[in-house]
């Protein structure tokens, strides 16, 4: 490994402690066997059916991506707990009544968040829980390569990472005319002392088009993906050994 050049270094990391509601950005996160330490515990559902919340899909859902979310505790010792908070709101713990109403006021229908029946979360919860609509992948990879390339193709367009909820945006240069990293499939990688296998190339949906705080609904950055890079942009992992990452690490080929 110490003969293979650097490709970049992490600029980025995130974890996505309930589907669909922003992603939680930090200095540091642990990568287990399976996923991010914290990723994905917690759903957002219409209370009415149960239904888990589709930003990709439904207007309705559509200002879900601007409620914030966020851990607090950690293992071992402690519990995750999780905190949301709607746009000009305070943060408040979740699951429970303040904060399915906040967010109920902030969509306009009666919601509520739900753990995961998978996952051990929200400690004392003893109320329904709910099922993700797919199974979670264990790393999604992205480079400051491809987002660059998509500029190039879409100049008028925010190619924010936020649309793409990675978990480690890596900052390399960019390739003339390609999107880097989807042609690593079956690939090596080191991230400091994380390692991981490029499986797959990641397949783009209507989320990415949908506003957020600082950027405003933009259905090119989709079709440009579907036209040029078969409605990809970046990758997803499998993980080959555990390890705690921080911004600034490098990666290289293995």
């Amino acid at each position: 490994m110490a003969g293979e050049a650097i490709l970049g270094t992490v600029s980025q990391l995130w974890r996505y402690p309930a589907s669909s509601l922003a992603g939680e950005r930090l200095d540091t996160i642990s990568v287990g066997t399976t996923t991010v330490d914290g990723d994905r515990l917690f759903g957002l559902v219409d209370a009415s059916d149960g239904e888990i919340a589709r930003p990709d899909r439904e207007a309705r859902w559509h200002k879900v991506p601007l409620i914030r979310a966020r851990l607090t505790g950690a293992p071992p010792g402690k519990e995750w707990r999780l905190e949301v908070a709607v746009p000009g709101g305070g943060w408040l713990p979740a699951p429970g009544p303040e904060s399915d109403r906040a967010i109920s006021d902030f969509l306009g229908f009666a919601t509520a968040i739900r753990p995961f029946g998978t996952e051990d979360a929200a400690p004392g919860y003893a109320g329904p829980r709910t099922q993700a609509r797919y199974a979670k992948a264990p790393i999604h990879l992205l480079t400051t390569a491809s987002l660059a390339r998509l500029k190039a193709l879409h100049p008028e367009g925010v190619p924010d990472p936020r649309r793409f909820r990675p978990n480690i945006v890596v900052d390399m240069e960019p390739v003339e005319g390609s999107f880097p990293e989807t042609e690593w499939i079956g690939r090596k990688l080191a991230i400091g002392d994380l390692l991981l296998t490029v499986s797959e190339p990641c397949r783009r949906c209507g989320f990415t088009i949908i506003a957020q705080d600082g950027f405003d609904t933009d259905p090119g950055i989709l079709r440009n993906l579907v036209r040029h890079n078969a409605h990809n942009l970046g990758v997803y992992c499998t993980i080959d050994r555990p390890a705690r990452i921080a911004i600034g690490a490098p990666m290289r080929f293995l």
